[in-house]
């Protein structure tokens, strides 16, 4: 039962994985300022090497789990292992500061081949590791011919989280939305009683760099996703924008059926929207599988509350789409380190994955899937909801957002969605648009030195 539970998680991420490669480089140690570690000190290590590792984590919902397994992990091997965490959307300016510290990372990631090519002069080559040989597969690698660069560490599912006991109270079930039209049609009537009901339909889609993600990359995914499928392609140099209005429907349909004003949401953070959903101030909430536990850990809801649904933007086989699912999340463990730092970082990692404690903490406190065969059953209901969908033959939607150019492409359209949030005219979609299209060849143009 275990391995078909995988293999189902599995399946839905396989279309969003892409090879991509990465020099390599060594020689020199690094050290970090401030809240990253301020010396290496020697310890004796579970394979017996010296050193210490630094991860910058890029998961802000996971500090805490990660510092407490480093910690035991600490503890048990002696080996000090710190965990400095980035704000939410300042990953990449982080990890640029601190690699260019003398203490820099020994542990990072990148979100996929376009990410990778900012940091192929410090990807160590993995493919002789014991966490190499676990994976399920080798397109959960990122690859250069033989050398493995980055290693996916979880494989998620993003969607529309839905309190279903609001929904009820409302007069309708989860059964009922499936199609972009059941969505609109239920949204725009609970929002026309939500005086009446006491809530609203969404959550604040909030354009602060702590939420924005969720349009400029998450939502953005889906028109690109469908795009592909329909030309054949698994990316492009030049996005043609063939689902835009699509994209704006959606868009437009969460700004006005909220619980604020679309000119609030330049500054409404991702903590105001999780906040707005337990409070129970409205019924859809876009985000993933990794909200789960911020969603459960205090008793706010229960399994029985919370549902997952598919972003519908009118596109495809509604009835047969199932969750966004695939990584942006690979480790790379940094070449220019240490040999001794390289040596206990690659230790360390493959505990993480191998070890009862470390699998334990990544299934049941990050509900993680991770990709590898030593792998335990997550409690993440939005997990198991993803593999229910996968079972009864729906098709998940692929992490395609892992091609858009560049991260400046990103905050173009960040801002142009702000803007036309607060002002929703034709001439601001336009904007949009342009940010979307225009901004992608010319991004695309500069990230590959055309």
């Amino acid at each position: 039962m275990k391995k078909k539970w995988i293999a189902l998680v599995l399946i839905g991420a396989m279309a969003a994985s892409l090879a991509a490669g990465c020099g390599k480089k060594s020689t020199g140690t690094n050290s970090a300022d401030g809240s990253a570690p301020a010396e290496n000190k020697t310890a004796q290590g579970a394979s017996g090497a010296d050193g210490a590792v630094y991860y910058l984590n890029f998961k802000p919902e996971q500090d805490e789990q990660w510092k407490a397994l480093a910690a035991s992990y600490t503890e048990q091997t002696g080996v000090p292992v710190t965990v400095v965490t980035a704000a939410s959307g300042e990953y990449e300016t982080t990890l640029m500061s601190e690699m260019n510290k003398s203490n820099a990372p020994t542990l990072f990631q990148v979100n996929g081949p376009v990410g990778l090519q900012n940091w192929k002069d410090y990807c160590y080559d993995l493919s002789g590791t014991d966490i190499y040989s676990h994976l399920t597969g080798d397109f959960y690698a990122l690859q250069d011919g033989e050398a493995v660069d980055a290693i996916a560490y979880t494989i998620e599912s993003y969607g529309i989280i839905v309190n279903k006991t609001l929904l009820g109270q409302a007069g309708y079930s989860v059964e009922d939305i499936q199609s972009f039209e059941d969505l609109k049609r239920i949204a725009e009537d609970i929002q026309s009683r939500k005086d009446e009901l006491g809530f609203a339909a969404f959550t604040s889609a909030g354009m602060d760099g702590s939420s924005d993600w969720r349009f400029k990359t998450h939502l953005a995914n889906l028109p690109i996703y469908f795009e592909y499928q329909q030309d054949g392609i698994e990316s492009t140099e030049a996005i043609k924008g063939t689902y835009l209005d699509n994209y704006r429907a959606i868009f437009d349909l969460y700004v006005n059926n909220s619980t604020c004003d679309g000119s609030a949401l330049a500054s409404k953070t991702g903590d105001d929207s999780r906040n707005e959903f337990l409070a129970g101030e409205a019924v859809f909430y876009q985000n993933g599988s990794w909200e789960y536990a911020n969603l459960t850990e205090d008793g706010t809801f229960t399994d029985d509350d919370l549902a997952m649904i598919p972003i519908y933007i009118g596109v495809g086989d509604e009835a047969n789409q199932g969750l966004c699912t695939g990584t942006e999340n690979y480790w790379c463990v940094n070449s220019t380190a240490d040999e001794k730092d390289i040596q206990a970082t690659i230790d360390f990692i493959d505990w993480c994955v191998t070890s009862d404690e470390g699998t334990k903490a990544m299934a049941a406190d990050m509900g993680f899937v991770i990709p590898f065969d030593t792998a335990q059953e997550p409690e993440n209901l939005f997990v198991k909801q993803d593999a229910a969908y996968t079972e009864s033959g729906k098709t998940p939607v692929a992490w395609n957002f892992t091609t858009m150019p560049s991260e400046e492409w990103k905050n173009v359209l960040g801002n142009a969605l702000t803007a036309y949030a607060a002002d929703q005219t034709d001439a601001n979609w336009d904007a949009v648009v342009s940010a979307f299209v225009e901004n992608w060849a010319a991004e695309y143009a500069l990230t590959n030195n055309q």
